[in-house]
């Protein structure tokens, strides 16, 4: 029996052990937890079941980073959770906040289907037409006993008397023609050879005074009278304008010499300078609108006769020559016109934008369209023929798309354009921006101490507190400034007030400088960032 006993009771014995430990071991161990749902202290919460999905976790500085796990920047600033519906489409949209649109004077136009006319735009001056011009200069030596027109500017017709000359040349010219002449009237009864060659010595002596510009009415009259003059009287051969008039009464004149300068301005010259880069639209044949500020409202019409070779170095404009009527002889030589050439007319419409809507990098266009009220998407787009303030788009954006064509203090600067496109992406990208955060055109205030300016580039050190509408830690960084009247006086040391505007997705710059009284700067050691900053 006791046998049997020894055995029953080890196991019950056992058997209370075991339920003994179990039951220390319940109360004793602490009670399990949802470890997902407690925050450390470097991550900040996840969202319950309740809330959008965490996507991930971007840069806090708007740096092109972005993280699915939690994690600090090297300046100690946790990354910042981007949930479900929250994050940006395309990752390159610009988003500005509607009351900072009207601010910023951000204005647009929809993009329409347009029939482009390019116009040429030019200047130049009236000139007298050179084969109009003509030159009196007798080809005999003489003296002027007369003048009949004695002033300059003075209109002469055709034929009209100029001036009366002696010269003894002429006087023995005309003695052997009247010889002749009569020679042949003496001859009359004679054989034919001689009657022949008298007739040839009055025709050579006729010649001759022709030779030396003697009018048809003045060889009428010596044949008439029948006797050599002292004098003869030189006519106008054209009708014109006297230029030039050196002839004076009484001077002496060598053949050759030039007495008087006449022009014709019943048709004049524009010469006009046309810019280097309109030069392929000019082409001869051309209509011309010319318009003079002697004649407000009234047009004259030309054409394009001629386009000079040389480009003239200082201006880089070529001279081109328009023909045109001088009807009762309104326009004056050296008179200023404006012109317009007209190029060409388009044969259909094309997809057009006004010119100050493409933001040009110099590798690439891009124009700014509206996807919503204060987002602006950047569009590359491709371009076409521009005319009269109008570009075609050939490529990238829709008719219909309404497109920013001034933004002022947006996207006025092409520095700016350049930063903004470094965080832009490609399609495929990660968003980069956060809804609620920091918009383009915000202005943000902080305190600080001026630690370094540097007037040639235009920036300043400053060491400043926390800015909590941006959450950034007290740091030290580089701002550049708006205008540079904001560093007159500034100096090292100095405590001030600021503000500073974003003007791009990392760019911040300084808008206002103000300085106080000092007082220390609270500082965060671990975040501090001494290298050169933009837009963090």
């Amino acid at each position: 029996m006791k046998r049997l006993l020894a055995p029953a009771l080890t196991l019950i014995l056992l058997a209370a052990a075991l339920g003994a430990g179990y039951w220390w071991g319940a109360t004793s161990s602490p009670p399990r937890t949802n470890v997902a749902a407690v925050p450390t202290a470097d991550a900040p919460a996840q969202p319950d079941a309740g809330r959008k999905k965490l996507l991930y976790y971007r840069n806090p500085m708007g740096l092109p980073d972005v993280s699915p796990l939690p994690k600090k920047d090297p300046m100690g600033m946790d990354y910042v959770p981007v949930y479900e519906g929250d994050e940006v489409e395309s990752g390159s949209a610009i988003r500005i906040s509607t009351d900072k649109v009207q601010k910023l004077g951000v204005k647009t136009e929809a993009a329409a289907l347009r029939e482009l006319v390019r116009t040429v735009r030019a200047v130049g001056t009236v000139q007298v037409d050179e084969r109009q011009v003509y030159t009196i200069a007798p080809k005999f030596e003489g003296w002027i006993e007369r003048l009949h027109v004695n002033t300059t500017g003075q209109p002469v017709a055709q034929g009209q008397a100029l001036m009366e000359v002696y010269s003894p040349d002429l006087v023995s010219a005309q003695q052997e023609y009247i010889i002749a002449w009569k020679g042949v009237e003496s001859v009359k009864d004679g054989t034919p050879e001689i009657q022949s060659s008298m007739r040839h010595l009055v025709a050579s002596a006729l010649e001759r005074l022709r030779n030396w510009d003697i009018s048809e009415e003045e060889l009428r009259q010596l044949q008439t009278e029948g006797r050599a003059r002292q004098t003869i009287t030189l006519r106008s051969p054209v009708s014109g304008v006297v230029l030039e008039k050196p002839a004076l009464k009484g001077m002496r004149f060598m053949p050759g010499e030039a007495l008087y300068s006449i022009a014709n301005l019943s048709s004049l010259w524009l010469l006009a300078d046309i810019f280097e880069q309109d030069l392929a639209l000019v082409q001869p044949g051309q209509a011309a609108r010319i318009i003079v500020n002697a004649y407000p409202g009234k047009v004259f019409t030309g054409k394009v006769a001629f386009v000079y070779p040389p480009v003239t170095p200082e201006t880089r404009t070529v001279k081109a020559r328009i023909e045109l009527a001088n009807p009762g002889g309104l326009l004056k030589p050296a008179m200023f016109a404006s012109i317009e050439l007209v190029t060409g007319r388009a044969k259909a419409k094309v997809l057009a934008v006004p010119d100050s809507a493409v933001l040009d990098s110099g590798t690439r266009q891009i124009v700014l369209v509206q996807r919503d009220e204060g987002q602006f998407d950047p569009r590359p787009v491709k371009l076409g023929a521009r005319a009269d303030g109008y570009v075609a788009v050939l490529e990238g954006v829709q008719a219909g798309e309404i497109v920013v064509v001034s933004a002022n203090f947006l996207i006025d600067a092409e520095s700016n354009f350049k930063a903004a496109l470094g965080t832009f992406g490609g399609p495929g990208a990660k968003p980069t921006a956060h809804p609620g955060t920091t918009t383009i055109g915000q202005v943000h205030q902080a305190r600080g101490t001026v630690r370094a300016v540097d007037l040639q580039s235009g920036k300043v050190n400053i060491e400043h507190e926390p800015i909590a509408s941006l959450k950034w830690p007290a740091m030290t960084m580089d701002f550049a400034v708006v205008d540079m009247s904001l560093l007159k006086g500034l100096m090292p040391g100095q405590v001030i007030e600021f503000e500073i505007v974003q003007r791009a997705p990392t760019e911040f710059v300084l808008s206002r400088i103000t300085p106080k009284a000092a007082a220390p700067v609270q500082r965060a050691p671990a975040a501090e960032a001494t290298a050169g900053h933009k837009g963090r």
